[in-house]
């Protein structure tokens, strides 16, 4: 069974710009990953207007019995999230580095437009490369 379920990048305005299943069982179809990207981009903007702390960035991670929701949210308003099984760890560090692969290969590549959705073959290999990685170190912990 594979530590990491999904991944999903959303644009500054809620659009899903990126998504890829990891997992082998409850694949969803395209409407699906787009209705979970725009309910996790009004989830996290609610949580940050909400939050008793100042300052706050919203949703960093949302537990649940059968998976995890790890986010990350970029500077320019970017959101990457994975989610996977319960208790997996090092997660924040896989998102900066899937962060690190984005702004590699995607925002430096001449035809990408932004807030379109990545068709970038580059970055789908060595995001490809880090999953794995990632997940040889899980097993190995």
């Amino acid at each position: 069974m594979a530590a990491i379920y999904s991944l999903f990048i959303i644009n500054k305005s809620g659009g899903l710009i990126f998504y890829k299943d990891y997992g082998s069982a409850g694949r969803m179809d395209t409407n699906d990953s787009l209705r979970v990207a725009s309910l996790w981009h009004s989830m996290h903007a609610i949580s940050q207007q909400l939050s008793p702390t100042f300052g706050c960035s919203g949703i960093e991670l949302l537990e649940a019995d059968t998976f995890d929701l790890h986010c990350f949210q970029s500077l320019t308003g970017t959101k990457f999230f994975v989610v996977c099984e319960p208790g997996t760890q090092h997660m924040e560090s896989l998102l900066k580095v899937i962060y690190e692969l984005y702004t590699d290969y995607v925002l430096k590549n001449p035809f990408y437009e932004m807030e379109m959705p990545i068709r970038c073959e580059l970055f789908d290999c060595n995001l490809s490369q880090a999953i794995q990685k990632d997940r040889v170190a899980l097993l190995g912990r």
